[in-house]
């Protein structure tokens, strides 16, 4: 597995964990509804909108790096097309690099 995979990997993780701390957020929220003090209502109210903000932005971030990703992927199309060789060459030397450094362990 590459390093690139592994990213992918773990940005997908971080992406669901992020997921599920909301859902637990919103449902503990919801389930806390009947106490009664002052104090612990506007701590809630707080906390929601930190929750609010926090999903706004998480989903704003998850988008642009939908979109960077889809960039990045269409210039690397777009070099290994106009470049057939350079990109073999280039792939060739990563390869002996990581086969060397694999190989030192």
């Amino acid at each position: 597995m590459n390093a690139i995979d592994k990213t992918s990997q773990s940005r997908e993780k971080l992406m669901a964990d992020l997921r599920i701390v909301f859902r637990d957020t919103e449902e503990l929220l919801a389930n806390t509804g009947h106490t009664a003090t002052e104090g612990f209502k506007v701590a809630k109210e707080k906390l929601e909108a930190s929750l609010r903000t926090a999903k706004e932005e998480f989903i704003r971030v998850e988008e642009t790096v939908l979109e960077k990703t889809k960039e990045v992927a269409h210039a690397t199309d777009n070099y290994v097309r106009e470049n057939p060789w350079q990109a073999v060459g280039i792939s060739a030397a990563i390869g002996l690099v990581m086969g060397l450094l694999i190989s030192r362990k």
